[in-house]
């Protein structure tokens, strides 16, 4: 073959006459079992990178509900002393509070109520009446308005010995680094399921090609340029990761779908409600639903690229 003929070839090699050649098999045998183990492998990778989206909604979602629920509210504690009439000052600071501009509601806790809230941690039928426990003023802030905290506070001091106002500022900030740190870890996770999907697609491509050497050399010497080959290996890589992503996102979208009606079959028990304290409504809703479709079309896409680049450094090495 002269130099003038192999400057003449395009990517797809041409038999006499122009006529393009047929192949009676693929170059990538479509139903083997290493095609089958790498749909398996890639349903598992998109199994478990949906299901870590999931959980991340999940917990920032439970997280951002818990931040707005709480800066909504604030709490004022009366401190027991000897001589001080408890019923007075909370009377007091509750008066004071709903003068105080941009405060919607306040609710003064009764001592049985108070004593009450310490039940789950000390258990029924104790006697509280020696325990300093205080009393408990809870203020709603009005929606839209943001009152001074800080000028609250110390006008309470001022009015009402013993009375403490706690904004929940350290408890929100925990809250915020928590529901950080879990969209951190599951970042960290996709990207080593990314990782571990393109180690395993390289591997197969570069068995596919090992199979199939004689017949991807001839294609190459007689005149078919690395786009004509690794397209092919592309389109079926592509395929591949478009049937295992899609068994795995689908499953992953039935389970999260279970779980939600599962769970709204148990709606006012007791562990449903803490259910709910924890994970909401226990739903991702349409975004979450998007997100792992999104996460299906990303893997097939990164099936498909890391398919073609492995072809391209391997045929480049038959130069």
């Amino acid at each position: 073959m002269t130099d003038s003929t192999s400057n003449d070839m395009t990517a797809t090699p041409r038999m006499p006459g122009g006529a393009l050649p047929r192949f009676d098999t693929p170059l990538v045998p479509r139903n083997s079992i290493s095609g089958r183990a790498l749909i398996a492998v890639v349903a598992i990778m998109t199994f478990l990178a949906s299901l870590t989206t999931g959980a991340v909604i999940l917990v920032a979602s439970a997280a951002s509900e818990w931040q707005s629920d709480v800066a909504r509210e604030v709490t004022i504690q009366i401190i027991p002393a000897p001589s001080r009439d408890l019923d007075a000052a909370a009377a007091k600071a509750a008066a004071a509070a709903r003068a105080f501009p941009g405060i919607a509601d306040v609710r003064v806790y009764s001592k049985e109520e108070s004593a009450k809230l310490l039940e789950p941690w000390l258990g029924n039928g104790l006697k509280l009446d020696e325990l300093p426990v205080p009393r408990l003023i809870v203020v709603k802030i009005a929606s839209g308005a943001a009152p001074d905290i800080p000028q609250l506070r110390q006008m309470l001091a001022e009015q009402v010995p013993g009375a403490m106002l706690d904004d929940h500022r350290g408890w929100i900030d925990r809250m915020r680094a928590m529901a950080g740190t879990a969209v951190a870890a599951g970042v960290a996770i996709l990207l080593l399921v990314i990782a571990a999907t393109m180690l395993s697609v390289t591997f197969a491509t570069r068995g596919a090609m090992a199979t199939n050497k004689p017949v991807i050399e001839v294609l190459h010497f007689v005149g078919a340029k690395n786009g004509f080959i690794a397209g092919r290996f592309q389109r079926h890589f592509l395929r591949l990761g478009l049937q295992g992503g899609a068994i795995g996102g689908g499953s992953a979208i039935v389970l999260f779908a279970l779980a939600g009606f599962i769970s709204g079959w148990f709606v006012g028990s007791a562990g449903a409600e803490q259910t709910a304290a924890l994970f909401g409504s226990f739903s991702i809703g349409i975004a979450g639903y998007i997100a792992v479709l999104g996460q299906v079309v990303l893997i097939a896409l990164v099936t498909a690229v890391t398919s073609r680049h492995t072809v391209n450094r391997t045929l480049d090495t038959i130069d």
